[in-house]
């Protein structure tokens, strides 16, 4: 009976896709219509989890960072200050939309717009649980790369279309800091490719059925951790935002919900990193006893607060010292970790013991 519950809630979501589409053939939709049906739907749930996923870790964030500065923290709207960031977000769509008047309306507009296109369509491909994932892709691992790296081009634009030096040289950082430290971590992630033989996410989770590759790839994991927080901008690595030499870097000019979309987009950015890092190292939804979207959500939640602590933890370093760290010990660490990697598996794979 508690096996048949345990099931049940595990599959609840697959249960309801299953239902949406018996509904789609009641309506007398072909297998194309209800195809473009369903992906409308995976559409919207994952605007949905973006959403609720940022509401979440905004006030979270913001009650871990008052514990750690021994602060109350947000107290006063809701149970505890829970509804706090309700609040923000109804106060930010009222706010006044405020555009340079030199500035590229056009660039300015499309930068805010873009910069949420990133994280949607990485969270396409992330299994929350066993077969929940909106596409189940074989090169799923290459795709979450390729899209990852498109986080560039919007913040290049949002600092070429404000019109602003400072927000100009908060983008250059961001670019500059972003494509740098996507190669040591394309590099961690590739440890786990080599012991798996694969790129589908799916099959990544299912090889940790006995062991997580945290343990069997500690340094990668660690490199990954560094460098997520690098490619969402977080400090210590929040040079492009810089408020004690650039103002706000790329947010100068951004105001009302121009601004909310950078500042959810970057909550959204965090969870797809937690996400992944969950999938690739700590087993995804594997886990005893709950379902596997509820473990899933967990491990995210810890790595999450785990950015959280280094943001309010670890002072800002300078650009030398982001790019040198970045170039000169991670770069040369994780080609050395899939070195090593490479050789143990050509050992053990060709019995040639030690």
């Amino acid at each position: 009976m508690l096996s048949n519950i345990l099931e049940f809630f595990d599959n609840i979501f697959l249960y309801i896709a299953g239902l949406i589409r018996h509904f789609f053939a009641w309506l007398g939709f072909n297998a194309t219509v209800t195809e473009i049906g369903m992906g409308l739907v995976y559409f919207i749930a994952i605007i949905a989890v973006c959403v609720l996923c940022a509401l979440f870790y905004v006030i979270w964030e913001r009650k871990l960072a008052g514990y750690i500065q021994r602060r109350p923290g947000p107290n006063r709207l809701g149970p505890n200050g829970w509804f706090q960031t309700i609040a923000d977000a109804i106060k930010l769509l009222t706010k006044e939309d405020v555009v340079p008047l030199n500035a590229d309306r056009v660039v300015h507009l499309w930068a805010a717009l873009l910069i949420f296109v990133p994280p949607m369509l990485s969270l396409a491909v992330i299994p929350f649980g066993r077969q929940m994932a909106a596409l189940d892709l074989s090169i799923g691992l290459f795709y979450l790369i390729a899209v990852s790296a498109l986080s560039t081009i919007p913040i290049f634009m949002a600092g070429w279309g404000s019109n602003n030096k400072y927000s100009l040289m908060g983008a250059m950082r961001g670019v500059s800091q972003m494509i740098s430290y996507e190669i040591p971590m394309v590099f961690s992630l590739l440890g786990v490719v080599l012991i798996t033989g694969t790129l589908e996410m799916q099959s990544i989770v299912a090889a940790q059925n006995h062991i997580w590759f945290v343990f069997l790839q500690p340094v990668a994991f660690i490199i990954y951790l560094i460098c997520g927080l690098a490619e969402t901008n977080r400090a210590p690595f929040d040079l492009p935002e810089g408020e004690s030499e650039l103002t706000a870097g790329i947010y100068t000019e951004y105001s009302g919900m121009r601004y909310a979309l950078f500042f959810l987009a970057e909550y959204c950015n965090l969870f797809v990193i937690a996400s992944i890092g969950t999938t690739v190292f700590l087993g995804g939804w594997q886990g005893p006893f709950l379902p596997g979207w509820v473990w899933f959500l967990g491990k995210t939640f810890v790595l999450f607060s785990f950015f959280i602590f280094c943001r309010w933890t670890f002072p800002r370093i300078r650009v030398d010292q982001l790019m040198n760290f970045g170039w000169k010990f991670l770069v040369p660490i994780s080609l050395a970790n899939i070195l090593i990697t490479s050789i143990v598996l050509f050992v053990f794979n060709n019995g040639l013991g030690w």
